[in-house]
């Protein structure tokens, strides 16, 4: 993986969506489903990670992602775990607790042809976290980009989320996480080992698991 960068911190807040910032459309970006157009409503409060940043992300995540367990919370359009398997991931788990996004996913998923190694849960992902089902033996690969507010209003419930999964993931788990500058990451484990990159207004932090 890449040499670790610290973010900067003067980075501009998010301000409310408008309709001339609406994303028009999602798709995958790379591998074998590279151009597919992915079913979205346009519902801002979804918030899908934009093309720029999510290639970036994988870029930075590179062969990392093959053969293992994607798990997509706050999943939304589910772009994150379903370019996962796109480029190699072996199975994905999508937490969506809106039903009819969930049901989005699902759509998105058959239309892939991958709905045979997808899982999706509609369920509140702080809770689903706390009571973890048996998730297998493979690797995982978490993505984690909700929305930024979360990280305010919710913060003790996010370092709560990431933390516990950090704990439970097997090795050679990686850990893809959104956030802006409210959040500090050095409050999760191994602060320093985090890959830390700025896309204005986004910031994405990468956490492997080296086997001890």
């Amino acid at each position: 993986m890449a040499k670790r960068k610290k973010p900067t911190t003067d980075r501009p807040r998010r301000g409310p969506p408008s309709a001339a910032t609406s994303p028009v459309g999602v798709r995958i970006i790379g591998g074998t489903f590279r151009g597919r157009k992915l079913e979205y409503s346009g519902d801002l409060r979804t918030r899908p990670m934009k093309d720029r940043v999510r290639e970036a992300l994988f870029n930075l995540l590179g062969y990392g992602v093959k053969g293992k367990l994607a798990i997509d919370l706050f999943a939304g359009t589910g772009a994150l775990a379903l370019e996962a398997l796109s480029r190699g991931a072996s199975r994905a788990v999508f937490i969506e607790q809106h039903r009819p996004t969930a049901q989005t996913i699902r759509r998105n998923s058959a239309t892939l042809g991958v709905e045979s190694v997808v899982e999706v849960t509609s369920a509140d992902t702080f809770l689903w976290a706390k009571r973890l089902p048996d998730m297998g033996t493979l690797p995982w690969v978490v993505f984690c980009s909700p929305p930024y507010e979360f990280y305010v209003a919710r913060k003790d419930d996010m370092l709560q989320l990431l933390n516990r999964l950090i704990e439970m993931s097997p090795p050679d788990s990686l850990f893809a996480v959104e956030f802006d500058e409210r959040f500090d990451f050095h409050e999760l484990p191994e602060a320093d080992l985090w890959d830390v990159r700025p896309y204005p207004p986004a910031i994405l932090g990468i956490w492997e698991k080296l086997k001890k």
